[in-house]
């Protein structure tokens, strides 16, 4: 639909993103909307329901392995000689277990669990995201703008959605994930009772232009009285220092409470060229370890990062639920987490001849990289599998892949200022959870909001980052 209404309802929607900071900055004084579809994805009640319930569970699990120092090294240790990178990241997490090096830290396990909802088999975990889970803002402020258009222009939303869906799925996750920030800053800050305002201390990438949706958050913490600063590990390197009783300082900021990586998940977070007296990812390395030495509130630990690992994952799903009870859950809370975990295979010499045989889009091949670009799909497993050395097997692992039902109706995506129609749209939910030391921040559940990502059946990497997917929401299916 492409008349005079829906296309002012459309730039009405640009607007309104622009204005509430759903942008991507572009150069140091202008920014552009992000990929948005301007009616959301439906879901059953019964599944929202689960997923909501149960994540909370998973994130109970993830703590747990990641407190689980000897279970980690055993996880990681073997991909270490396939992977430069987790080989630092397990070097950091033993320096941390080394007498006299103890970590002080108090864990904050901010994590978005992501899930395809399969047309037979229903939700199902595609992964973790422990460190720089972000877009949790954008999602809230995807679920608003689609509020928006229902209320403002309901004859064209109607339109676009096909009338296929009842009330949207509310989403508060700005509100909450500052919520559970804020409840382990303070606890922080009340420890030490000193004067001065809490503190909060994003690290952040070098001129990363994803900073609207950081900001989104920042300002949710300083509506609750907390100070917020953004620092890169480069500029750390040099400004941290330790106070009184383990207590982490900034140079020209004061304590710090809390600590929030939404840097450190690949190695060019590391690099420092100006550093000469030592090399420059040893040096920002230790500017990590010494975060997690000092009495401060830190989401992502090191040991998170190597929980929500695919190695991990891939480990986990292997487990049965009575064996899953390890990590401080109950058989009926593993038989939960069990049916939403997917169906993963460790890579071995074995497995070219028996992905040969399978069907091209059952499996996906996937390394330890986060983000974009590290998954191998259809008919370049095999030739990959063939360059591979056997001392990186242990890097990579099989995945079945998931196949969510696409829209039934065409849905419209807005990308770079004009309406794309897409006829195959499929899905991809994430969820957020806050625990605090192993507990979750809000009275009996730790679910915090949600996030979509939407794309073609066609595109195997649908990252809004990378232009390729596109922000959505939630709306009950109806009856």
């Amino acid at each position: 639909m492409t008349d005079k209404f829906s296309n002012r309802a459309k730039d009405e929607a640009i607007e309104w993103a622009l204005a509430h900071g759903m942008a991507m900055k572009t150069t140091l004084d202008s920014a552009q909307h992000p990929a948005f579809v301007l009616t959301p994805t439906a879901i059953t009640p019964e599944r929202f329901q689960t997923l909501a319930h149960t994540v909370s569970l998973l994130g109970k699990l993830i703590h747990a392995v990641s407190e689980d120092a000897a279970f980690i090294e055993q996880a990681i240790e073997p991909i270490t000689t396939g992977d430069s990178f987790f080989q630092q990241l397990l070097h950091m997490h033993c320096t941390l277990q080394q007498k006299g090096q103890t970590a002080r830290r108090l864990p904050m396990l901010i994590m978005r669990s992501d899930f395809m909802d399969d047309v037979t088999q229903g939700p199902k975990l595609v992964e973790f995201n422990g460190i720089a889970a972000g877009m949790g803002p954008f999602g809230q402020r995807t679920h608003e703008l689609h509020r928006y258009l229902s209320h403002q222009w309901p004859s064209q939303f109607d339109h676009w959605s096909g009338e296929q869906i009842g009330p949207l799925v509310e989403n508060r996750a700005i509100e909450n994930l500052a919520k559970g920030i804020a409840k382990a800053t303070w606890q922080i800050k009340h420890e030490f009772a000193d004067k001065g305002p809490a503190t909060f201390l994003m690290v952040i990438q070098e001129h990363e232009d994803n900073v609207f949706d950081q900001h989104l958050l920042e300002h949710a913490l300083q509506d609750q009285g907390i100070r917020t600063v953004r620092r890169s590990f480069r500029e750390l390197y040099d400004g941290l220092s330790a106070g009184e009783d383990h207590r982490l300082l900034l140079d020209g900021i004061g304590s710090i409470d809390c600590v929030y990586l939404r840097a450190g998940y690949q190695y060019s977070d590391y690099i420092a060229n100006d550093i000469i007296d030592r090399a420059c990812c040893q040096a920002l390395t230790q500017t990590r370890l010494m975060i997690e030495q000092h009495r401060v509130a830190v989401n992502a630990t090191v040991a998170q990062q190597l929980a929500t690992s695919k190695r991990v994952q891939l480990l986990l799903s292997l487990k049965s639920a009575h064996a899953l009870t390890r990590f401080n859950l109950t058989l009926e809370q593993a038989e939960r987490v069990k049916a939403l975990m997917g169906e993963m295979r460790a890579v071995d010499k074995q497995s070219i001849p028996w992905i040969a045989q399978r069907p091209e889009n059952e499996w996906v091949l996937k390394n330890q990289g986060e983000g974009g670009g590290h998954c191998v799909f259809g008919q370049d497993i095999v030739p990959t599998l063939q360059r591979l050395d056997p001392a990186e097997y242990q890097v990579w692992s099989l995945m079945r892949r998931w196949h969510p039902a696409c829209r039934q109706n065409t849905a419209y995506v807005v990308r770079k200022g004009e309406i794309h129609p897409v006829e195959d749209l499929i899905s991809e939910i994430g969820m957020f959870t806050v625990h605090i030391d192993g507990q979750a921040a809000f009275s009996e559940n730790a679910y915090a909001g949600y996030l979509i990502r939407s794309k073609s059946s066609q595109i195997t990497e649908g990252g809004v980052h990378s232009g390729l997917g596109a922000l959505d929401s939630l709306a009950y299916s109806k009856p």
